[in-house]
């Protein structure tokens, strides 16, 4: 009896009580929650800032996997197309429960980046051929109208131009235009074309009808290549000498007052013009009393002027 007392009391004190100095037992490592309801499921379109596609970028509800590098980024401006088969076989790679429904279970992956017009590539591309002797007064326009570069987003989008070649008899020219410059990963794009003669020309900055009367404010000007002026008087068209004429202040058939000047003596009789007339211009004037015929100076609006030697006409 006294032995399984000794027993029991040594059970008592040897044994751990919570709370009384015990170490409390480990917590499992943390893991990202799951809910049931949770389904991996393909995105519909991606946009890439770096130049790696992660599992996280093609799939939704990928966990810790989300990071996991599987494949490059296209280069900045192209896209890259991943279709079914590839996604499933990276679906199964990674234990994802994800399978295609068919062929149309595809994504389309885009890599960011910064757009370097057209416009800047020429202003590169003219700084540089100045400086191989090309006149300031002459320009760079591309003949590829669609002509972009891109850079990554996050660098610098600047544009270089190495290796000019420039011949000024014919203005043809080649040159390798970089960006971003200065880069040796850059994208490197070789371009052939010529330098042109600008000239500014005045435009209609309105349609205009027949007969009105072009102001100032009617006027803007344009620089437009030698080669490309041509007749018209439409808005945002070079306008050409031939299809403009001073205004006309004296019509054909139109009734005038004519004046005469002497000293002491300003004489006026009525005529009708024979010819059209801007001011200056000399035109022929009939009397309409005395029917005859004489030359007087457009001085206004409906008004003529003529010598003393027409003072037996105006009679």
């Amino acid at each position: 009896m006294r032995k399984l007392l000794i027993v029991l009391i040594a059970a008592v004190v040897l044994t751990p009580v919570e709370g009384l100095g015990a170490e409390p037992p480990a917590k499992p490592e943390a893991r990202p929650e799951v809910h049931k309801n949770d389904k991996v499921v393909l995105r519909e379109s991606v946009v890439v800032k770096s130049k790696l596609v992660r599992l996280g970028d093609l799939f939704s509800n990928t966990g810790a996997k989300a990071d996991i590098t599987v494949a490059y980024a296209p280069a900045p401006g192209k896209r890259a197309l991943f279709d079914a088969r590839w996604l499933s076989r990276v679906a199964r790679a990674y234990g994802l429960d994800w399978r295609p429904l068919g062929p149309q279970d595809q994504i389309m992956v885009e890599r960011e980046s910064q757009i370097i017009t057209r416009a800047e590539i020429e202003d590169s591309i003219h700084a540089a051929l100045i400086s191989q002797g090309a006149e300031r007064s002459m320009t760079v326009e591309l003949s590829n109208r669609l002509l972009r570069l891109y850079v990554a987003s996050g660098s610098l989008a600047t544009v270089g131009v190495e290796d000019v070649a420039y011949e000024p008899r014919t203005g043809r020219f080649t040159a390798i235009v970089v960006a971003p410059a200065r880069d040796p990963r850059a994208t490197r794009t070789r371009v052939t074309d010529r330098l042109v003669k600008i000239t500014e020309v005045p435009v209609l900055n309105r349609r205009m009808l027949r007969n009105e009367v072009i102001t100032k404010g009617d006027i803007k000007w344009i620089k437009v290549r030698n080669d490309r002026l041509r007749r018209g008087a439409k808005a945002g068209l070079p306008i050409q000498i031939g299809a403009i004429q001073r205004p006309i202040l004296v019509a054909k058939g139109s009734l005038v007052t004519i004046i005469l000047k002497m000293p002491k003596m300003i004489l006026t009789a009525q005529g009708k013009a024979l010819d059209n007339g801007a001011d200056g211009d000399t035109v022929r004037i009939t009397n309409t009393q005395s029917k005859k015929v004489i030359e007087a100076e457009v001085t206004g609006m409906g008004r003529v002027a003529v010598l003393p030697t027409g003072f037996v006409a105006m009679n």
